[in-house]
Protein backbone atom coordinates (compact mmCIF):
# COMPACT_ATOMS: atom_id res chain seq x y z
CA UNK A 1 0.00 0.00 0.00
CA UNK A 2 3.08 2.31 0.79
CA UNK A 3 4.61 1.59 -2.63
CA UNK A 4 1.09 2.35 -4.10
CA UNK A 5 0.94 5.79 -2.72
CA UNK A 6 4.29 6.33 -3.24
CA UNK A 7 5.11 5.90 -6.81
CA UNK A 8 1.55 8.22 -7.21
CA UNK A 9 3.36 10.80 -5.27
CA UNK A 10 6.73 10.22 -7.21
CA UNK A 11 5.39 9.95 -10.58
CA UNK A 12 2.58 12.52 -10.29
CA UNK A 13 3.17 15.02 -7.30
CA UNK A 14 1.15 17.33 -8.91
CA UNK A 15 -1.95 14.96 -9.68
CA UNK A 16 -3.61 15.95 -6.05
CA UNK A 17 -6.65 13.95 -7.30
CA UNK A 18 -4.48 11.06 -8.33
CA UNK A 19 -2.82 11.09 -5.39
CA UNK A 20 -6.10 10.91 -3.42
CA UNK A 21 -7.96 8.39 -5.90
CA UNK A 22 -4.78 5.93 -4.40
CA UNK A 23 -5.64 6.76 -0.97
CA UNK A 24 -9.24 5.84 -1.74
CA UNK A 25 -8.27 2.64 -3.19
CA UNK A 26 -6.12 1.47 -0.70
CA UNK A 27 -9.20 2.63 2.37
CA UNK A 28 -11.24 0.02 -0.17
CA UNK A 29 -8.86 -2.87 -0.16
CA UNK A 30 -8.67 -2.54 3.88
CA UNK A 31 -12.33 -1.54 4.09
CA UNK A 32 -14.04 1.84 4.14
CA UNK A 33 -16.11 0.71 6.79
CA UNK A 34 -13.13 -0.30 9.40
CA UNK A 35 -11.41 3.43 7.96
CA UNK A 36 -14.53 5.29 8.56
CA UNK A 37 -14.94 3.89 12.22
CA UNK A 38 -10.81 4.95 12.29
CA UNK A 39 -11.10 8.00 11.06
CA UNK A 40 -14.55 9.32 12.58
CA UNK A 41 -15.91 9.86 8.85
CA UNK A 42 -18.48 8.65 7.42
CA UNK A 43 -18.29 6.10 4.43
CA UNK A 44 -20.43 8.31 2.44
CA UNK A 45 -17.78 11.42 3.16
CA UNK A 46 -14.85 9.26 2.41
CA UNK A 47 -15.75 7.84 -0.86
CA UNK A 48 -16.96 11.43 -1.77
CA UNK A 49 -13.70 13.12 -0.62
CA UNK A 50 -11.62 10.49 -2.26
CA UNK A 51 -13.35 10.25 -6.02
CA UNK A 52 -12.65 10.93 -9.09
CA UNK A 53 -14.32 14.71 -8.65
CA UNK A 54 -13.50 15.17 -4.56
CA UNK A 55 -11.42 17.59 -3.10
CA UNK A 56 -10.82 16.04 0.51
CA UNK A 57 -9.07 18.36 3.50
CA UNK A 58 -5.35 17.77 4.42
CA UNK A 59 -7.33 16.44 7.58
CA UNK A 60 -9.61 13.61 5.85
CA UNK A 61 -5.61 12.83 3.97
CA UNK A 62 -4.26 12.80 7.11
CA UNK A 63 -6.72 10.74 8.96
CA UNK A 64 -7.00 8.08 6.26
CA UNK A 65 -3.32 7.79 5.75
CA UNK A 66 -2.65 7.29 9.73
CA UNK A 67 -6.48 4.84 9.25
CA UNK A 68 -4.37 2.54 6.66
CA UNK A 69 -1.24 2.34 8.10
CA UNK A 70 0.82 5.08 6.15
CA UNK A 71 2.45 8.01 6.78
CA UNK A 72 3.56 11.11 4.60
CA UNK A 73 6.86 12.39 4.85
CA UNK A 74 9.18 15.72 3.57
CA UNK A 75 12.75 15.19 1.92
CA UNK A 76 14.57 18.21 0.11
CA UNK A 77 13.68 18.40 -3.39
Amino acid sequence: MAAYLEAWLIEAPEDAAGIARALGDIARACGMSKVARQTGLSRESLYKALSNDGNPSLDTILRVARAVGVRFHASAA
